[in-house]
């Protein structure tokens, strides 16, 4: 899977800057497919990649994680 977000991302990130540098017709569509391809497919192919194992319950302001948190900062402060 990593290796193919680093194909997309290296494909998206050529296709902009061929955009930008070649004197062609079609060059605001190259432009405009990368960016497409950067925020379309790279980054939710990236994000899913990297919070596939995690649990959602540990990022979430519960009334457990608070008080974990309470506690961290009275052991941190002695």
């Amino acid at each position: 899977m990593k290796y193919l977000i680093i194909l997309f991302f290296s494909a998206s990130l050529t296709a902009i800057i061929l955009g930008l540098t070649l004197e062609v017709s079609y060059a605001p569509k190259l432009v405009g497919g990368g960016v497409v391809g950067l925020f379309f497919i790279v980054f939710p192919l990236f994000s899913w990649y990297r919070w596939k194992d995690k649990k959602m319950s540990d990022y979430l302001l519960t009334k457990e994680n608070l008080d974990k948190m309470r506690e961290s900062q009275k052991r941190h402060k002695l």
